[in-house]
């Protein structure tokens, strides 16, 4: 492949994994994990989630993109939680989970929140910034990733899609 070609090819590649809701590169399994709960030190643990469609969100309480999705997930948990689906909130704050903590209660999230572990980042490929998010479908795979902050109408659409699945 000529030097120009191949840095088009590059740059096209980046932009593409850089669209929300773009494809994960191929469907690859999500990483087993056993994470500490933020709210109270209990263990969540990958296999919580067999046979649910799952969106994984890797966060921080300091980041404005990350907070402003947190009231879209928590409609599409309160929404879809009964037919199989969950979000996971991942906080990657360094400080602990005090904060991550208060966050929880201040905005009532309804769903699990965890504390982040290296392994479990690296597990799903690295993370370029947050918020990143992860669609995963029911046989455990990783099929849409989403970096930056994903609108719900976009979120709404795939896990449409990723339900409707058998």
């Amino acid at each position: 492949m000529r030097p120009m070609t191949t840095i088009k090819a590059t740059a096209l590649t980046a932009l593409l994994l850089l669209q929300p809701g773009s494809p994960a590169l191929a469907a690859k399994a999500m990483p087993s994990f056993t994470l500490s709960s933020a709210a109270d030190g209990k263990k969540i643990s990958s296999s919580d989630f067999k046979d649910k469609v799952l969106l994984v969100s890797f966060f921080a309480t300091w980041c404005p993109p990350c907070r402003e999705e947190i009231p879209e997930f928590i409609e599409l948990q309160k929404k879809l939680g009964s037919k199989g689906f969950s979000v996971l909130g991942i906080s990657v704050d360094e400080t602990g989970p005090d904060a991550v903590k208060s966050l929880i209660e201040q905005e009532k999230i309804n769903y699990p929140v965890a504390m982040a572990e290296e392994s479990v980042m690296t597990g799903f490929g690295g993370l370029s910034g947050i918020p990143t998010s992860f669609l995963i479908n029911r046989k455990g795979n990783v099929v849409k990733q989403y970096p930056g902050y994903a609108p719900s109408s976009v979120l709404q659409v795939d896990i449409d899609q990723v339900m409707a699945e058998k």
